[in-house]
């Protein structure tokens, strides 16, 4: 399955036709334009922004994202444009005479009521003759088409998002590589150091204290900065993070959350790898470390 990302965006439209009666002609009437924008979020979060017209449509097209997506901040914004001709409407007489006598019944209440203009008569054939559109058979297909190029969008970004930590993966472990023979030669430097100071210290006694005695003390001196610096473990936990990593990345689906918890745990490694460190080279593989898991962590925020 494919590695989806929680940020995209996808948009479509649809258009009506209306007859003209005199040319049996069809005339762009309205356009519908539906758009889907998604960040990232812990859980799925929808918001709708739609016109009166399409309010009713709200249920449906939660149905539709839940159906689909599993995490992000989902906004749906759909907007209605009316491509009607925009001359100046030809009133029947019929409906004339409906105004005039309306006019005539308002007037005979209120006689200081003031007379109709000729703009006024206009707007109220204009509204009179036009007809709300039917929506029904396309807000559907339309958020359908929208949805579908949404996902198409989020499987790119994630392919990205993928491609990225796996490459991520790859230079932790070669600065793991790197940590694993310090150790040892750090645990052998210290051991002839101690040997050294111990040789000093028993040259300048006065013969009381045994040689065997110093050189045992010596070594469990040694043993006990041995352990305290042993980061065998921190580096096998590690790389056993990295091959879960790795496994579910190229596995797929709904991986964002078990991702962001193996990124804690590597983090935690990377500081007690820190904590422990005897030797400058080991404290800067610490912190490369520690680089490379930030940026990992910041990308796998806005994976599904």
């Amino acid at each position: 399955m494919p590695v989806y990302s929680m940020t995209g965006y996808a948009s479509a439209q649809h258009s009506t036709a209306s007859s003209n009666p005199e040319t049996d002609a069809k005339a762009p009437a309205g356009r519908l334009g539906l758009e889907i924008r998604s960040v990232n979020s812990r859980f799925l979060d929808l918001s709708f922004k739609l016109p009166e017209e399409l309010r009713q449509y709200e249920p449906a097209l939660r149905d539709l994202l839940i159906a689909h997506l599993k995490r992000g901040k989902v906004e749906v914004r759909a907007s209605i444009e009316s491509l009607a001709s925009t001359a100046v409407p030809d009133p029947s007489p019929r409906l004339l005479q409906r105004l005039n006598a309306v006019q005539d019944a308002v007037k005979s209440w209120l006689p200081q009521a003031a007379p109709l203009s000729v703009a006024e008569v206009i707007r109220l054939c204009a509204a009179e003759q036009t007809t709300p559109q039917d929506w029904s058979t396309a807000v559907m297909p339309v958020a359908e088409k929208s949805l579908k190029e949404l996902i198409k969008a989020r499987q790119r970004e994630g392919g990205r998002l993928a491609t990225m930590l796996l490459e991520r993966i790859e230079q932790l472990r070669a600065l793991a590589v790197q940590a694993v023979p310090m150790v040892p030669k750090l645990v052998e430097q210290q051991r002839l150091r101690f040997m050294e100071r111990w040789k000093e210290a028993i040259a300048l006694t006065d013969g009381t204290t045994l040689p065997e005695a110093a050189r045992d003390r010596a070594l469990t001196e040694a043993t006990a900065f041995a352990i305290r610096i042993d980061v065998a473990e921190e580096i096998t936990r590690l790389n056993s993070h990295l091959d879960e990593l790795e496994r579910l990345i190229k596995k797929g689906g709904e991986i964002g959350k078990r991702l962001d918890f193996l990124i804690q745990e590597l983090h935690r490694e990377a500081n007690t790898l820190g904590s422990k460190s005897a030797a400058l080279e080991l404290t800067h593989i610490s912190v490369d470390m520690k680089v490379l898991i930030e940026q990992m962590r910041e990308q796998v925020q806005n994976i599904e």
